[in-house]
């Protein structure tokens, strides 16, 4: 098993703002041997000084390989100049074992200007690859190196955009001057390590995602740059959305906590976030919107040129002192919004008194999306009939041309408890749990059998993200987020991101 491996390397000079530049780039291949790794690239030029380059996480080849790049950027004005030659090796450091791809003991070598080396073994590979299609991009570009050996008659992309329900395929073309046009290289020594280059365009128009492979006809065969079994995918950027309960303003730093709140959802930009305890100054019951929870942290996320659309309302009096409710922020702008009490009680003084509002935004290049936020009882509270009110009102506004629901919030039920079950069994589904848990999440949501709530026995969240079933998205990613790791705690609770693509 080869742990790690050269897939390709990059030395070019181009021009940047008037300034020549060295690009040294590295594409490496490891086998996923464990979460903790460290990947790094020993480099040297000819004065034979040996620098380490920190490689880093790229994309997904397979669930058992990934894809990591490392890169180097020199100018001819800076103090380091540029490297020139460079002699490299490929260090693999995980779960206390140490791998080397070093050619052999021979090491790699690339000489300035040289453009692109394949790693040895490769015959075929992509270049350069964007996993994100830009907003308002309707070509994705596709940069194919291939070695001079296979005498390429012609190189090509297959692509779908079904799941391979219908393919198309795009030709690739030779590229003489590629450098040149992509950046401003006019040397004549390029490809001398014997690679040709070609480039294609997929069209894909306004579609959320392509998935591809690349293929290269010679005189004897095909052969073919799958990403090593897990073909390429590049998709519009995914649906983030954020659930956190505010806690009221029981913080003694206020300021600070709001301060936090805008940077993870700058840092993360997040698409969407719901928010509960959302605390506003009492003041005789009419309220005081400059001391609104939600408002502030919407006006702190503009201070990083952000502009967010704020829905909020609120249900009863909080910790005595404060108008409670909701909210949800939004890049999006809403369609629509509603807010509504989905307890019994609307007495401002009982704090089983629970709403919920809602908001309706489109979503680019996938369609409609109807987002909760949601704070309700306990089960001795009124759980019960909370969630029967508020999932008949999703069901209600959840028409054909909505391509998804959520329901957010904190649900004052403990995940496998009985009020999570009744969620489970409404066609609503832990999105978080899907990612991080996927067995688990199988056997609770997909197996439907007795006893199923026990695989949740340790799990202590009652802050969700639910998905009503069959939506248009499928979770790729999940994090808590301030627990004073990423980010400081903020609240008496976690904050919980997923991330969404489009299936």
């Amino acid at each position: 098993m080869n742990e790690i491996r050269l897939v390709y390397a990059l030395n070019i000079f181009s021009a940047k703002d008037g300034v020549l530049v060295q690009e040294f780039e590295i594409d490496v291949l490891v086998e996923n041997l464990g979460f903790q790794k460290q990947i790094a690239v020993h480099w040297a030029t000819d004065d034979n000084v040996w620098n380490i380059l920190p490689a880093h996480y790229n994309f997904q080849a397979t669930p058992s390989r990934e894809r990591w790049l490392a890169k180097g950027t020199f100018r001819a004005h800076s103090q380091e100049g540029l490297s020139g030659n460079i002699r490299f090796k490929l260090r693999y450091l995980v779960e206390g074992k140490e791998y080397w791809d070093d050619n052999h003991q021979l090491n790699f070598y690339i000489k300035e200007n040289a453009g692109i080396l394949l790693g040895p073994g490769f015959l075929l590979s992509q270049i350069c690859f964007r996993g994100l299609l830009p907003h308002g991009e309707t070509a994705h570009p596709v940069a194919v190196a291939v070695n001079r050996s296979v005498q390429a008659g012609q190189v090509f992309i297959r692509w779908t955009i079904d799941n391979w329900q219908t393919f198309h395929q795009t030709r690739c073309f030779l590229q003489h001057d590629y450098w040149h046009q992509e950046r401003q290289n006019r040397a004549d020594n390029l490809q001398e390590d014997g690679v040709t280059l070609w480039v294609g365009r997929i069209k894909v128009r306004s579609h959320f995602k392509v998935e591809y492979v690349i293929g290269c006809e010679t005189e004897q065969e095909e052969i073919w740059d799958n990403n090593f079994g897990g073909n390429y995918i590049a998709c519009r950027a995914g649906l983030k959305i954020l659930t956190l309960n505010l806690h009221c303003y029981q913080e003694a730093d206020q300021d600070d906590k709001f301060n936090e709140i805008a940077r993870a959802i700058h840092e993360n930009d997040i698409d969407v976030v719901c928010l509960q305890e959302v605390g506003e100054e009492w003041n005789g019951g009419q309220g005081l919107w400059p001391s609104n929870a939600a408002k502030i942290i919407q006006e702190r996320i503009q201070g990083y040129g952000r502009s967010y659309f704020l829905h909020t309302d609120w249900a009863h009096i909080g910790f005595d002192r404060y108008r409670e409710g909701i909210a949800i922020l939004s890049k999006h702008r809403f369609l629509k919004c509603d807010a509504g009490y989905v307890s019994p009680s609307h007495n401002i003084h009982d704090i089983h008194s629970r709403k919920v509002v809602m908001a309706q935004i489109h979503f680019p290049y996938v369609g409609l999306i109807n987002v909760f936020s949601v704070h309700l009882s306990w089960m001795s509270g009124g759980f019960q009939q909370q969630y029967d009110k508020l999932q008949q009102w999703a069901h209600e506004i959840g028409t054909d041309q909505v391509a998804a629901t959520f329901i957010c919030g904190d649900f004052n039920n403990k995940a496998g408890s009985p009020g999570y079950m009744q969620i489970a069994d409404s066609g609503f589904e832990d999105q978080f749990l899907r990612v991080t848990s996927p067995a688990i999440f199988a056997k609770v949501f997909r197996d439907s059998l007795p006893g199923r709530e026990e695989h949740l026995a340790s799990d202590g969240r009652i802050d969700f993200l639910f998905a009503k079933r069959g939506n248009r998205f499928q979770p790729t990613a999940a994090r808590v987020l301030f627990s004073g790791q990423d980010y400081k705690r903020v609240s008496d609770h976690f904050g919980y991101l997923a991330e969404f693509v489009s299936e």
